[in-house]
């Protein structure tokens, strides 16, 4: 039985036109040689025009989260047609994740419930199939104490305890929140169960060396 490996796929993955798709496929399938992906596409650039859009014409909220999970549920859609021996469709629910982990398949999911981001969801997904490791694959490449986006001088931790990112997202300390890392609803899963847990850029080089066992992104510890 091969071990499950989760992987939260930025949704920037998705927002490029050219062969990237294909790419990440390819990355995948060899990583399904030694494990068993499990992958959580993010919504990206589309989902964010959408809710807008929703919103400008005063959709709820609830109705907001479900434009962003069938937009990430399109773009697990169309990994699924890069891939092969992957499972032929996105869950739509947990008791359905466990049913396509239990093929021993690639499986690739989006969202799964309103009110939980990706980030979440992958969380949920880790802890409900026993993953040995969850990477969160962002457009950066670590967590730092302020958006390293827009501050030049932030500081990239290589491991940071996670009652400290607890309080740094619920206290505003920095803006980790905000550059689409990890949530609280995220980190209590990951908590509870002691999941392994690294943030990292979503580079194909940088993923293939986490799973190798090798010090990229940023480890939350407990």
């Amino acid at each position: 039985m091969k071990k499950k490996l989760v992987i939260k796929l930025s949704g920037r993955v998705f927002d490029f036109y050219d062969d990237k798709i294909t790419k990440y496929a390819n990355f995948i399938s060899h990583l399904s040689n030694d494990y068993q992906p499990i992958i959580i596409a993010g919504g990206g650039k589309m989902a964010r025009i959408y809710i807008s859009n929703a919103r400008s014409v005063n959709a709820n909220e609830s109705t907001l989260d479900e434009f962003g999970i069938e937009v990430s549920r399109l773009n697990a859609k169309l990994l699924i047609c890069a891939l092969k021996k992957v499972y032929p469709y996105p869950p739509k629910n947990l008791r359905e994740v466990q049913l396509a982990v239990n093929t021993n398949m690639i499986v690739v999911s989006g969202g799964l419930y309103p009110g939980q981001s990706t980030n979440g969801t992958a969380a949920l997904i880790a802890e409900k199939i026993g993953a040995f490791l969850f990477l969160n694959a962002t457009d950066v490449d670590g967590i730092y104490d302020h958006d390293p986006n827009k501050n030049k001088n932030a500081k990239k931790f290589d491991q940071i305890n996670i009652n400290k990112l607890q309080h740094m997202i619920t206290h505003h300390e920095s803006n980790a929140g905000e550059y689409d890392l990890m949530d609280l609803i995220s980190l209590k899963i990951i908590e509870r169960s002691k999941i392994k847990t690294i943030v990292l850029n979503s580079n194909m080089h940088e993923l293939e060396k986490a799973v190798s066992g090798n010090v990229v992104g940023t480890e939350i510890i407990f």
